[in-house]
């Protein structure tokens, strides 16, 4: 119809890494289809207290959710698809992934009381299937994480693209490398757009491959005398067939230590990824083996403070414990904002004598991310009338955009969250703006990010809070003395006079200098006690607490 256009509307991971979604629509305005690419999630920072999660608000394809065909799930890392379990009731469409990821899933499922039970349909690494006017052609493309796919997603008006987290790496160990031919031959038949990863384009040649890593483990854990614990993402399932054949090198057996490594594990042995690796062994055969014949695998490679590592620098792990003279070494890379976190843990392994061994020290981590030469060999594979970075943060994606046009693409656009791009008829343009925003996970609820309720905890992170009781009698007298409750303010101040008499004091003088007629009001008493307190204080102590007052009528 001359009124259908090609629509595409990221409402996660454009201006941000983490958190990844997008919608591809098509038909008219008012009666589009839609299928939405990845559900993920990111981890929120200390300056979101009490939240867990961060998630993409689905708000728009939530009202559209009649019209949602289905969700494809690129591959199972968190910012892909961690998002599910919460986000899926609001759309209550089909789920098509591959059997790595959904395996992660119903394990999540099965350890999660209250979890969904999605409707998952199981797609190959390879197929080619159709939701309504999207042929759907899954490419496989090498990452971190077993399975991970590129989507040629064609439509009556174009081919688009969408290469997910990817690579070039001829020797990823696990699973299938990025299929080049079929880029290629999808370049020949004509690209519409490539929406493309854009999470290394700041670095210059070529990632190395997971078989080099393998290489440089090998090397550390036949060379060590002690213990030798090793901590990566519990979902690199290359990275851990690399330890283990280290290990059995070396004459050690492997431990496994953390939920999400033994998860990972039972999966990848029962879909046959672990083919030939001896078995791994549990936290409580630690103690039984000499130092010199274990090999500790285990989580916490982010400085997550509950995780495996954390456990074990603090001396609180129940099983495991490191000595002098052993090595740790940190397969992985620290994501930006965990550095603090992931800082602690070395300092507390340092100050136990134990060898630190990161990516600065060796070739022992790769990202699974292409670098510029990567992304070169991408566009001449698929040669795209149009180009969209994604998956990156602002720099990421200005820079993505020019790197582009160096290589001669001459219709660039630097797309954000909430844009709604026509790509096609006509000329590519950002045509729209959509509601989009941040969801967060707090506690066993979703909120929206603006609720108060995150801004309200950060003040009382820094001011503390006074909570005072009143109780007021039907002559507009106190008929008791006033509760008084502190929390995170000084116990006194530099002249030794502590801050409870300080409120004690306020709250009686606020008292008395309001006319007897309106000491019977319990609201105009709430409101004089409440702003005399915080304003006193704030004189006393330079900031203004958090006050809060109830006021009893009796």
């Amino acid at each position: 119809m001359k009124s259908d256009e090609l629509v595409f509307v990221p409402l996660g991971g454009l201006g941000e890494i983490g958190m990844n979604m997008a919608l591809y629509g098509f038909g008219p305005a008012k009666r589009r289809q839609w299928i939405m690419i990845d559900c993920g999630v990111a981890f929120a920072g200390d300056d979101l207290p009490g939240v867990d999660l961060l998630y993409p608000d689905p708000a728009f394809i939530e009202a559209e959710k009649k019209n949602l065909l289905g969700i494809i799930i690129t591959h199972a890392h968190e910012d892909h698809f961690g998002g599910l379990a919460d986000l899926w009731p609001r759309f209550g469409c089909p789920v098509y992934m591959t059997p790595f990821a959904a395996n992660l899933l119903e394990a999540r499922r099965l350890s999660e009381p209250g979890a969904p039970r999605i409707p998952v349909r199981g797609i190959p690494q390879v197929t080619r299937f159709t939701l309504g006017p999207f042929d759907i052609e899954t490419i496989p493309v090498a990452h971190s994480i077993p399975e991970s796919m590129a989507l040629a997603i064609r439509t009556p008006l174009g081919t688009v693209l969408h290469t997910g987290d990817w690579k070039i790496d001829e020797t990823p160990i696990i699973g299938l490398p990025t299929d080049a031919q079929r880029l290629k031959d999808i370049g020949d038949e004509g690209v519409l757009a490539l929406v493309c990863d854009s999470t290394n384009v700041t670095r210059d040649g070529i990632s190395p491959s997971e078989a080099d890593v393998q290489v440089g483990l090998r090397e550390l854990i036949l060379a060590a005398r002690g213990r030798v614990a090793v901590t990566t993402f519990a979902s690199n399932v290359a990275r851990i067939r690399a330890v283990a054949e280290a290990a059995a090198e070396a004459g050690r057996e492997v431990i496994l230590v953390g939920r999400a490594m033994d998860r990972v594990a039972d999966i990848a042995t029962e879909l046959g990824m672990l083919e030939g690796v001896a078995p791994f062994r549990g936290a409580e055969r630690y103690r039984s083996l000499a130092r010199d014949k274990c090999v500790i695998l285990l989580t916490g490679s982010q400085g997550e403070n509950r995780a495996a590592l954390a456990r074990v620098a603090e001396g609180e792990h129940p099983e495991i414990s490191l000595d002098a003279g052993d090595t740790v070494i940190f397969s992985s890379r620290t994501i930006p904002g965990n550095e603090k976190a992931v800082g602690k843990i070395v300092n507390a392994l340092a100050k136990m004598g134990v060898k630190i061994i990161t990516d600065r020290d060796g070739l022992v981590h790769v990202s699974g991310h292409p670098r510029r030469d990567e992304l070169r060999r991408m566009y001449g594979w698929v040669r795209p009338k149009i180009a969209i970075p994604a998956h990156g943060e602002a720099l990421h994606l200005s820079m993505h955009r020019d790197f582009a046009r160096e290589l001669g693409v001459k219709q660039v656009l630097r797309a954000f969250n909430g844009d709604m791009v026509r790509l096609a008829p006509d000329e590519p343009n950002v045509i729209d703006q959509v509601p989009n925003g941040r969801l967060a996970k707090d506690g066993e609820l979703v909120i929206p990010l603006a609720d108060p309720t995150v801004p309200e905890r950060r003040k009382l992170a820094y001011v503390g809070m006074i909570a005072i009781a009143v109780a007021i009698d039907e002559r507009g007298q106190m008929a008791a003395d006033p509760e008084i409750e502190l929390v995170g303010l000084p116990v006194q101040d530099d002249e030794g006079e502590t801050f409870l008499e300080h409120v004690r004091d306020l709250v009686d003088e606020n008292f008395r200098t309001l006319p007897k007629a309106r000491r019977r009001d319990a609201e105009t008493v709430r409101t004089a006690i409440e702003r005399g307190v915080r304003a006193g204080i704030a004189e006393i102590w330079g900031k203004k607490p958090v006050t809060k007052v109830l006021v009893l009528e009796v």
